[in-house]
């Protein structure tokens, strides 16, 4: 049998701020952060491989390739919110040891 605290999965703290008010307290249960957590690392761990062809490929810049995922990432359909697609581009950048550029403000929350 498995309980919500036999979970190991800790989100990092950046990605718990995409879930936390200006209070740092979470507004969504934290099974939600974990799992959301699991799909935006997994698909951060996709792109790398994307990422690096297209700079070998293309030629473009580090920073316009990052500025194209966010883009996509960000539009409607893409399976993520706003920040959290910020969050996987921030941790992209990290994982391919690029600077990650100025991404555009995600909306402001009513």
């Amino acid at each position: 049998m498995s309980s919500e605290h036999d979970n190991q999965i800790q989100p990092p703290p950046s990605f718990v701020a995409v879930y936390a008010d200006k209070h740092q307290r979470l507004r969504a249960p934290i099974a939600l952060v974990r799992e959301r957590y699991e799909v935006c690392e997994d698909l951060a761990c996709q792109l790398v491989t994307q990422a690096e062809h297209l700079y070998h490929a293309q030629a473009p810049s580090e920073a316009a390739i990052l500025l194209g995922f966010h883009t996509a990432l960000r539009a409607e359909g893409a399976g993520v919110n706003p920040l959290e697609a910020t969050w996987i581009v921030c941790r992209l950048a990290e994982l391919l040891a690029w600077e990650c550029p100025a991404l555009p403000d995600p909306p402001a929350e009513d």
